[in-house]
């Protein structure tokens, strides 16, 4: 597989793709995700976990509302990883991961995820390279444990936003004031740190055995008509079918006549 180098990945959509044209793709791929996963939860064989990483106001949040528009809350759920508890930290990085891994017939989002563990701990340093190796060979046995015991499909998607465009997402958040709430001082402090941050990025996305996705994040229409496009292809890969009885049942009422 040849290296990826991100300073050469896409964050704009093609030149000629009309925008309108692609919100219509986009909702017709959501709903055709709820028709597929509805089979997948249908057959309880099977499950889906979709990890969302990317830098802040890349997008994450959107992506989860827009792409999954049709499914269900009574099969699918998401969670988004925050600074570790007391309890989390005394235990290893995965042990908080792991009890939220998507059961048979279920679907769950990561917006964040156990990869926070090896790229903002990386940048401050909090780790040495040793313990990033060790933790990303413990990442790569996680999802193939994930993939081969559990039947899971492991969906990563990198929401690459330039810096310019997180720029004016992040001004966006102070300007506006229906955007204030998304606002936190940390997300400018983390954004010092940007080109640590790639670098990070970079090392991970060469050295997991379960290949992401490289996602356009600057025009939110594009970014979720991208994830949509994959999501679909995977659960349709899957090939989940609503299980049909052979036969009806013993006490199914037979040539019962209506006597009024």
């Amino acid at each position: 597989m040849a290296k990826i180098d991100i300073k050469k990945l896409k964050t704009k959509a093609p030149a000629n793709l009309d925008k309108d044209t692609t919100v219509k793709k986009r909702e017709d791929l959501a709903k055709e995700i709820g028709e597929y996963a509805l089979n997948m939860h249908a057959e309880g064989k099977k499950s889906l976990l979709v990890v969302l990483q990317g830098m802040d106001a890349s997008g994450k949040d959107g992506v989860a509302r827009k792409v999954f528009r049709y499914c269900s809350p009574s099969y699918m759920g998401a969670v988004g990883y925050k600074k570790p508890t007391d309890e989390e930290f005394a235990h290893d990085f995965l042990w908080r991961i792991h009890k939220h891994t998507p059961g048979k017939g279920q679907i769950k989002i990561f917006i964040r995820s156990h990869y926070e563990d090896v790229l903002i701990q990386r940048v401050h340093k909090w780790i040495d390279a040793k313990k990033v190796s060790s933790r990303i060979k413990a990442i790569n046995a996680f999802e193939t444990l994930l993939k081969e015991d559990n039947d899971t499909t492991v969906l990563k998607f990198f929401l690459n936003i330039s810096p310019e465009r997180q720029l004016e997402k992040l001004k966006e958040r102070i300007d506006d004031p229906d955007r204030n709430w998304k606002h936190k001082d940390g997300d400018w402090e983390q954004r010092k740190y940007w080109d640590k941050y790639m670098v990070a990025y970079q090392d991970v996305l060469n050295r997991c055995t379960t290949p992401w996705v490289a996602v356009p994040a600057d025009q939110r229409w594009y970014r979720d008509y991208f994830v949509a496009k994959h999501v679909l292809k995977a659960l349709k890969a899957m090939k989940c079918k609503k299980p049909i009885l052979e036969t009806r049942p013993d006490f199914y009422p037979k040539n019962e006549v209506n006597q009024n």
